[in-house]
Formats: C-alpha cells, sequence, structure tokens
C-alpha cells in the first residue's frame, strides 16, 4: 500500500489516479483545506492532517505502507509572504510529524513533492539540478526545508528518498475526469481559460519589456500527467535500492505568456480579452528546467509536451468543470 498525503489536491489527485490504473494500491489523507474529495477517483481516502501523528502513524501501520509521496503543501508565492507562519506550520511543522511518524512505523521510502521555486533568481538557463538553491519567498524556502531535512533523515536514520523539483505543472487529466481547481486561482493558464469561458473579464499581461522574443516572460509548463508518471518511476528507482536522489522535472521547453493566450485562442476558438501590466516584482524573465538528469538515469519523458495539447486537456476539463457556473 502507498501512503499519499494531498491526494486530494491538483498534482496528488493525479498520481492517485495512475496509481489506480497501473494496479497499485493506495490510500489518500488530505484535509480537506485545499483539495477536493472529488477528485480522489481511486483507493481509499481518510481525511485528516499531518498534525495528528497518532493518526499518521495509525495509517502507516494497519494499511502496511510501504512507502509515501509527500504532496500536502500550501504553494501560493504571494500568500507565503503575506503570511509565512501557515507555511512554516503546515510545509515544515507538517513534513516534520510526516518523518517522525514514518519512522515510528518504519517506513523508511519517500517521494517528495518539491519544486523549482528552490532555485530562486537563475543564474542560468536552462537550470539544472547543480544550479544553486537560494529562494527568495518562504514557499521555496520551506521546500528547501524539506529537503534538507530529508538529507539528514537519509545520512542519520537510513530515510531514503527522491525529491522532485516541479516547475509549472499544467494541464488535466487526458481522460476529462479530474484537473485544476484552485481558490483563489493564480496559474496561467487556467487565468486565461477562465477569461474565454467569460468568468472572467481579461487577462493581465505582466509586463512586456523582458529580454525574450515577444517581450514577456517565458515559463517551462510540464503536464500533470506527465508528472505523475515520474512519480510512479521515483518510487521504482528507490524500490530497486538505489540511493536518494534530487530531479528537476520540467518540459525543457520555454513558452511565453503570449505563447500561451495564443494556443488557448486556438485551442477555444475564441478571442481572449488582454490587458498589458506592468511588471511584477520579482519575475525572471525566463525558467526553464534542464530534465536530463531524470531522462537519462530514470528514462522518464513527457507524452504530453506539446503546448496546445496542455491548453486542450485543460480546456475540456475548464469546461466541465466551470461552465456551468
Amino acid at each position: 500500500m502507498i501512503l499519499v498525503t494531498g491526494g486530494a489536491g491538483y498534482i496528488g489527485s493525479h498520481l492517485v489516479k495512475l496509481l489506480g490504473e497501473k494496479g497499485i494500491n493506495s490510500i489518500t489523507l488530505d484535509n480537506l483545506s485545499r483539495g477536493h474529495r472529488e477528485m480522489v477517483t481511486w483507493g481509499k481516502f481518510v481525511e485528516g492532517d499531518l498534525s495528528d501523528r497518532d493518526l499518521v502513524i495509525d495509517i502507516l501501520r494497519a494499511y502496511d505502507v510501504k512507502a509515501v509521496f509527500h504532496f500536502a503543501a500550501h504553494s501560493l508565492v504571494g500568500e507565503s509572504e503575506e503570511n509565512p507562519r501557515i507555511y512554516y506550520r503546515n510545509n515544515v511543522a507538517g513534513g516534520i510529524q510526516l518523518l517522525d511518524a514514518m519512522l515510528e512505523a518504519g517506513v523508511k521510502t519517500i517521494v517528495f513533492s518539491s519544486s523549482a521555486a528552490v532555485y530562486g533568481e537563475p543564474l542560468r538557463v536552462p537550470i539544472d539540478e547543480d544550479h544553486p538553491t537560494a529562494p527568495v519567498n518562504v514557499y521555496g524556502t520551506t521546500k528547501l526545508i524539506m529537503e534538507n531535512m530529508m538529507r539528514e533523515y537519509h545520512a542519520v536514520y537510513g530515510l531514503r528518498f527522491v525529491s522532485l523539483r516541479y516547475f509549472n505543472a499544467a494541464g488535466a487529466d487526458p481522460d476529462g475526469f479530474i484537473g485544476e481547481d484552485h481558490d483563489p486561482e493564480t496559474h496561467l493558464i487556467p487565468l486565461v481559460l477562465d477569461a474565454a469561458l467569460g468568468r472572467r473579464k481579461e487577462i493581465t499581461v505582466f509586463g512586456k519589456d523582458y529580454d525574450t522574443p515577444d517581450g514577456t516572460c517565458i515559463r517551462d509548463y510540464i503536464h500533470v500527467t506527465d508528472l505523475a508518471e515520474a512519480h510512479i518511476l521515483a518510487l521504482r528507482y528507490l524500490e530497486e535500492g538505489r540511493g536518494s536522489a534530487v530531479y528537476n522535472l520540467g518540459n525543457g521547453r520555454g513558452f511565453s505568456v503570449l505563447d500561451v493566450i495564443a494556443a488557448a485562442e486556438k485551442v477555444t476558438a475564441r478571442t481572449i480579452p488582454v490587458r498589458m501590466g506592468d511588471r511584477r516584482k520579482g519575475d525572471p524573465a525566463r525558467l526553464v528546467a534542464s530534465s536530463e538528469r531524470i531522462i537519462r538515469e530514470l528514462g522518464w519523458r513527457p507524452r504530453y509536451a506539446d503546448l496546445d495539447v496542455i491548453v486542450g486537456t485543460a480546456w475540456n476539463w475548464h469546461q466541465r468543470r466551470f461552465s456551468r457556473t
């Protein structure tokens, strides 16, 4: 049995679905503060919080859990700066509770949902795993703290981990059953699709004077199902007895804000109202991953790398979820 913390969230729910499709038994633990119960389409579900250490230990023991996928974390950069204590409480204190519960129950295998936010301002692009880590926001700091803790737990207690540093998760389940639904929504693709559906008046482009071909920021969008596939490969890697590791997860290609809007207009066959705004503080011109290490060592390859495909899966889900509201 595999435990998925935060499995009712965006990325976690896609992993839970993929585990079910591959015949891997899982149990989801989620407090539903930001996730959605209906997104957990496979396996068992327990509503609860990582702060309840006894509950976590009971789950690990009762279900004979062999490994943990850890997604349960807050992930809004702006919110982390405005209210850092909830990020340290949930992402760090909750992570400590989980790691200690795992040791208490004798579970020493974990795949961790990390973030490219650990790198901070890029010194070079594409960004590889050897790039210096210098997060510029509380969210990224909490992810790096967890990575450092897992290294110490590995050295002292024998915990074995893979940390996966995501770039921009995007898209939705190709079958259309689950997808992205945040409140508030901060990700570009669903915001653009909100404009296409008329749920918002327009989409604001923050800055058009960056040193990029069209002047707008470039980001690396990776399909959420490709992310889920990478987690399963990481688990197999650990099951084979290999050492702990850190991997980037990105498309390896950058798409600008205007590229995303153009793809959305093509996919939806609708005109999307755009307003040009000022730059936002701290937005780098380019954030693009090098995922060569995970491709080389784990054999991972993104199947949904095309931007039109990523946006198309998101649009199918977006219509199903929001067109009636």
